[in-house]
């Protein structure tokens, strides 16, 4: 099972996360949402997640239990919150902790846009704004099994920029643009991308709509777009990972 830690702080924006579920369940991979944004206490570490769905599922259905053993990885939504905006969403802060959790602990993450920053600035990097940008971008992914298979065209779109990457972190992905597109833990199951797997064709007018997309062609031709395989990629080595674990 993978759990998807939903970090959307506006539910009209809250359509990532059903297509990133949508795409794993196409792989054959079961996932459970966690409201993470939205919850009145976050939970933040791993353990408590892990209850905190034992106790949902007993006041939903009257019984399912869950235990850590059961989860195979974590991926952490984006969100059109800033990191840095612990003022107004204190949750984020509490987030840092659970990230510092889930390394410890080595359990598989896949931190994605708000996620890759979330990831970076919990173990001291930095993190800026610097105005939205959105279109398909060419980027150089390094040799990382995440990237089998994933085309060098990425759709992006974020305002935030990684510019320091957190203690521990190494660079396995680029573009002209950004040249900390994506990270990798040296020792922790733990990666980050700023590019959205879950952003395919389907996505694309809804984005359109709420945050504008580049008219021109290059810009529209998801047909060189096969960013959704990082979530497959992310659920095998999570697999793998699970399996070297008592």
């Amino acid at each position: 099972m993978i759990l998807v830690f939903e970090n959307e702080v506006d539910p009209e924006s809250r359509y990532f996360v059903p297509e990133i579920e949508r795409q794993f369940a196409a792989a054959g991979v079961p996932v459970t949402v966690v409201p993470y944004a939205a919850a009145e206490e976050p939970p933040a570490s791993f353990p408590a997640a892990v209850e905190r769905l034992s106790s949902d599922a007993e006041g939903a259905d009257g019984g399912a239990d869950h235990d850590p053993s059961d989860v195979d990885g974590v991926v952490l939504s984006g969100s059109t919150a800033g990191v840095y905006e612990t003022g107004e969403y204190p949750w984020i802060r509490t987030a840092e902790r659970l990230v510092r959790d889930l390394r410890d602990r080595r359990v598989p993450t896949l931190g994605v846009c708000f996620g890759h920053q979330l990831v970076n600035r919990a173990l001291g990097g930095s993190v800026e704004h610097r105005g939205l940008h959105t279109g398909i971008e060419s980027v150089a992914l390094g040799d990382d099994p995440l990237f089998a298979g994933v085309a060098e065209r990425v759709p992006t779109i974020h305002g935030d920029f990684v510019t320091e990457l957190g203690d521990g972190m190494t660079r396995i992905g680029t573009a002209d643009y950004y040249d900390r597109l994506a990270s990798r833990h040296e020792t922790a199951p733990l990666w980050t991308v700023q590019y959205h797997p879950e952003f395919t064709e389907r996505l694309l007018p809804k984005i359109e709509r709420d945050f504008g997309w580049p008219e021109s062609a290059a810009d529209r031709a998801f047909g060189a777009v096969s960013v959704e395989q990082t979530f497959e990629n992310f659920a095998q080595l999570a697999s793998e990972w699970d399996d070297t674990r008592e």
